[in-house]
Order: structure tokens, then C-alpha cells, then sequence
């Protein structure tokens, strides 16, 4: 006869009741604006549970009030709970749009914000359109990559990469944007000096009330982002992005993220691709 098996709750290192589940919702929605559905309670308990015994801590709930009365503690919250999904020139069509957009404004455009950069992916495929369509590392446009997540940043910054992760791009491509590692570092590349210089990394949570980017931009990626708010948040933001936006510039959004209905922050011109609605931009 077969054992009975044992309660995924009983088999858990530390405790973790539906309450602790319903505290970290409350407080990740508070602090990111990010909101959880009920079939998350599994993913936060593997991901908090490492930070846990990092802090030598034997709770959830001693771990949800460091949380509380521990500023320092909210990064480190913050950054277990946010995924990070990219890739090299990920949903191809957005990048194809970007580079006509260039050829048709030509030195009119300033800067382009990438605002869920996760660990660089995106901001370097946005660079690579742009020395491309520039012809130079040294283009007249500022490319900045923003991600609420300080440990991504880091690896974005460092621009150090599994190979495999070029399979996409051309021979061309790979040859003039990265680096081959040689010896302990064979299998990984890195991206190309002068392609890394040409983006300005930052942390920003998008629901602050304040944003370190500069107003009059003429592109805002945010792809794949806008699906973790709830709605009255993702108007919130996208009210504020479309208010720092050029009147012909454009804002590009993730496969899975429609806005269709805001016909009054946007119009689309694309898939998944709008530009400000008359009136809605600076």
C-alpha cells in the first residue's frame, strides 16, 4: 500500500500561512504597485525563502515586519518578487519600427527611454538600431534603460552574457556588437564597449511619484511591464509617460499589453505601438 504524501505545507522549511501570502500581496501592491494573482502564493515562497535564511531570520511573518520597519530590507523585498523575462531584439517588429522611425526624424530625435530594461537585453537592442540607423557609436541621441530591480541593473551594466543568447542575430551583428570570451570565459560574450557607453542605466520605480528622465521624449519602451499593475495604476502611469512624451513620439508596449481603450492618452499606430493622443503629449 502507498504512503500518503505529505502536505506541501507540512514539507516547507519555514512557516507559511495563507495570511503570509495576503501580507506580501498588500505590501508588494503598497510599495511597487505591483499586484499578485492568488496562483502566486508558491512562486513567493520559493523566492522570499532564500532571502529568509540569508537573514538567519525563522519566519515569514518575523520576515514581513523587517520588511515594515526596515527601509533597507524593501530592495531586497522588491527585487525577489519581480521577473525578469527578455531577450536580443524580442518581438522583432518593435525594433523594425524604431529603426523607420529614426530614418524618418533623422537628428530630430533626443532621447529614448527603455522603462523595464531588466538585465539589458533591451536597451542594447535598442543601441544596436541606433548606431545602425546613425552609422556611430556616438549618435546624437541618449538612450535611457530603467528597471525597479537594483540586482538586473548590475548584470545590465556589466553587459556579460551566455552565447547562446545571440542565436538571433547575425553574423554581423555579433561580430561588431560583442566580444567572444576566451579561456575561463569561453561560452559567455560581452557587449562591445562603445555599444555600452551609449546607455545610461538607473533605477526607477515606475510608481514613484517622480522620475529621473527628462521630459520631450521621443520613444518610451515599456513592454511587458504594465501587466503586473492593476488598472487604475497602469493608467496612472501611462497618463504620466504619454505627459513626457513629444506629440509624434512613441510609446511601445509589450505582445500582451493592449491600449486600445485609452483613445484619450493614445492612438495606435502599429502593433503595439501608439503615439500621444492630440493634446496629451508636451
Amino acid at each position: 500500500m502507498s504512503a500518503v504524501a505529505e502536505s506541501p505545507a507540512k514539507q516547507r522549511e519555514f512557516a507559511y500561512e495563507p495570511e503570509d501570502f495576503e501580507k506580501v500581496r498588500r505590501c508588494l501592491l503598497r510599495k511597487a504597485g505591483i499586484k499578485l494573482s492568488d496562483s502566486k502564493d508558491a512562486m513567493v515562497y520559493s523566492r522570499l525563502v532564500r532571502r529568509i535564511r540569508v537573514l538567519g531570520m525563522s519566519s515569514f511573518s518575523d520576515y514581513l515586519k523587517r520588511v515594515e520597519q526596515d527601509e533597507s530590507e524593501v530592495e531586497h523585498f522588491i527585487n525577489a518578487l519581480t521577473t525578469n523575462l527578455t531577450s536580443f531584439f524580442r518581438e522583432p517588429h518593435h525594433f523594425d519600427a524604431l529603426a523607420r522611425f529614426i530614418e524618418k526624424q533623422g537628428d530630430g530625435i533626443d532621447t529614448i527611454w527603455c522603462a523595464a530594461s531588466s538585465t539589458g537585453e533591451e536597451p542594447y537592442s535598442i543601441a544596436i538600431v541606433v548606431a545602425e540607423m546613425y552609422g556611430s557609436f556616438r549618435p546624437p541621441v541618449k538612450i535611457i534603460a530603467s528597471d525597479i530591480d537594483s540586482r538586473v541593473l548590475d548584470k545590465a551594466r556589466s553587459g556579460i552574457y551566455p552565447a547562446a543568447c545571440m542565436s538571433k542575430l547575425s553574423p554581423a551583428r555579433q561580430k561588431q556588437f560583442f566580444y567572444r570570451g576566451k579561456g575561463a570565459n569561453t561560452g559567455k560574450v560581452r557587449v562591445a564597449d562603445e555599444l555600452r557607453n551609449m546607455v545610461s542605466f538607473r533605477r526607477i520605480n515606475l510608481t514613484d511619484s517622480s522620475w529621473q528622465v527628462p521630459d520631450k521624449l521621443d520613444v518610451i519602451f515599456c513592454r511587458n511591464v504594465m501587466i503586473y499593475f492593476d488598472k487604475p495604476t497602469q493608467l496612472r502611469i501611462l497618463t504620466k509617460m504619454v505627459s513626457k512624451m513629444k506629440p509624434n513620439g512613441l510609446y511601445i508596449a509589450g505582445h500582451s499589453e493592449n491600449f486600445n481603450a485609452q483613445s484619450n492618452l493614445v492612438v495606435p499606430v502599429g502593433k503595439t505601438i501608439y503615439q500621444p493622443a492630440r493634446g496629451h503629449a508636451q
